[in-house]
Order: C-alpha cells, then structure tokens, then sequence
C-alpha cells in the first residue's frame, strides 16, 4: 500500500497501518491528522452558532485549514517515507559521494518542510477555535476549547519533527517559526481549556 491512499482506509485499518513498520504514515501524518479533526471541530462549532455573524467565514476558513491539513498528510508520508529510505541508504553505503550528499539533504530539506506548514496550521486552527469560542454557541463551546488542545498537540508534534529534522541547523529560521506556531497554538488551548473548567 502507498502513502497515496491510507486516507481511504476505515479508520481502524489508518490506525493499524500507522502503528505497522516505520514507514509511512508517521508522526507528521497524525499530526496533520489532528489539526485537521481540529479545523473540523471548529467548524462544526461555528455552523452550529447560527446567531454569529462571522461563523460562515470561520466556517470556510476552518474548512480549508483541515482540507491543506489532509493534503500534508499526504505529502509528509511521502516525503518521510524518502528520505527515510535515503538515510538507511547512505548508512549502508560507507562512502556516499557529495552528489549522493546533495541528494540526501534535499531529501530532509522536504521532511522539514511539512511539519513546518503543519504547526503553522495548528496555530491557525486554535485562533480560529478561540473565536468560536469566544462568540460561538454556548453549549458547543467545550467543543471549541477541544478543538484549541488538538490544534496545539498537532502543533506541538510538527514543531518537534521540524527540530530534530537533520536538515534543520540551529540557526535555522524554521526553527524559530516552528516554535512560534507551536507557542501561539498552546496559548489559545491553554486559555480556553481554563476558561471551561
């Protein structure tokens, strides 16, 4: 089976072939997974809020934000899936030439580059779940403060992958944006699960 198509899969079978050899889908995918239940949630509570002016445009924005969020599950079992591949290829091989080095860091640049737009997505995700949480239904906003805590976990998960990427240096700005991403969404979670206790 492909990366392609685990998405059609019922989602005992997604489960299954998650926790089966290594390969794709890994972290990224569930962490894109998450914030796109997340957009979702956030969706639901804004359609459901029929006195909220601004809930059709959450809504639309909510929408997209879990539609890019399952194209990068996609995309990061993809490229997770290479450069695994070409990692495990160059430990095999005791002396790799620099063309095969450029290879195998262009190929960790794309493993970076997924869960560095996932944490950002988290991000989003929570904000968009903090107005409907703020503005939303009453009764759905519990749902609101849970979409916010999966955001920040789907944030937090991508942010980690971006940092311990071996294409990502110290000095790297992605880092910095992956943390920022990261921070943002655990704010929001962090306020709305208190303001519900």
């Amino acid at each position: 089976m492909t990366n392609d198509d685990y998405l059609e899969l019922q989602l005992g079978d997604l489960l299954d072939r998650l926790a089966a050899d290594g390969l794709a889908p890994g972290g990224g995918s569930a962490a894109a997974l998450t914030v796109a239940f997340a957009a979702r949630l956030v969706a639901m509570v804004s359609r459901c809020s029929t006195g909220w002016s601004e809930a059709p445009g959450v809504v639309a924005q909510a929408n997209a934000i879990g539609e890019r969020a399952v194209e990068l599950a996609h995309t990061d079992g993809r490229v997770w899936e290479e450069a695994l591949i070409a990692l495990r290829d160059a430990e095999a091989k005791e002396s790799a030439d620099a063309r095969r080095d450029f290879a195998l860091e262009q190929k960790l640049e794309a493993a970076a580059a997924a869960p560095l737009e996932i944490a950002s997505l988290g991000a989003d995700a929570a904000a968009l779940a903090a107005l409907a949480g703020e503005h939303g239904e009453a009764t759905y906003r519990a749902d609101a403060a849970a979409a916010a805590a999966l955001a920040a976990g789907g944030a937090t998960a991508a942010a980690h992958l971006v940092r311990v990427n071996l294409g990502v240096r110290s000095a790297d700005p992605r880092l910095a944006r992956a943390r920022a991403s990261e921070e943002a969404a655990r704010d929001v979670a962090a306020r709305l699960l208190e303001s519900h206790r």
